[in-house]
């Protein structure tokens, strides 16, 4: 079975190096393309892939959901770096999420299976 290699999220932001940094050294991507000219970068952290692109953000996209072993110390541990974090929720013992926002209020949805 042939994997889709297309980026699943477009984000937007204002600044693409900070963008960059962001999601690479705080949320654990890697970078896959980088486009220099038209300032886009494709990046992925498991199966999730997306694509940033300096521009002005527009919220009312996509979310990239990101899973991670413990929601709890990763929402702390970015917290402690200065991140926008929301409350921890658990959903009926499955799942447990949170959401985080870029410095351009773009919201990532962390995730971990309960069961």
């Amino acid at each position: 079975m042939i994997q889709d290699q297309a980026p699943r999220v477009w984000y937007l932001v204002r600044d693409f190096d900070r963008g960059r940094d962001f999601y690479k050294r705080l949320l654990g991507f890697s970078e896959t393309f980088v486009d220099w000219d038209d300032k886009w970068s494709k990046l992925e952290n498991g199966p999730m892939r997306i694509a940033l692109a300096e521009g002005e953000p527009t919220l009312s996209g996509g979310v990239a959901a990101v899973d991670v072993d413990d929601v709890k110390a990763a929402a702390q541990r970015l917290r402690d770096a200065g991140v926008e974090v929301g409350t921890v929720l658990d959903l009926a013992g499955q799942v447990r999420l949170v959401d985080v926002f870029d410095p351009d209020g773009n919201r990532v949805q962390l995730t971990q299976e309960m069961g």
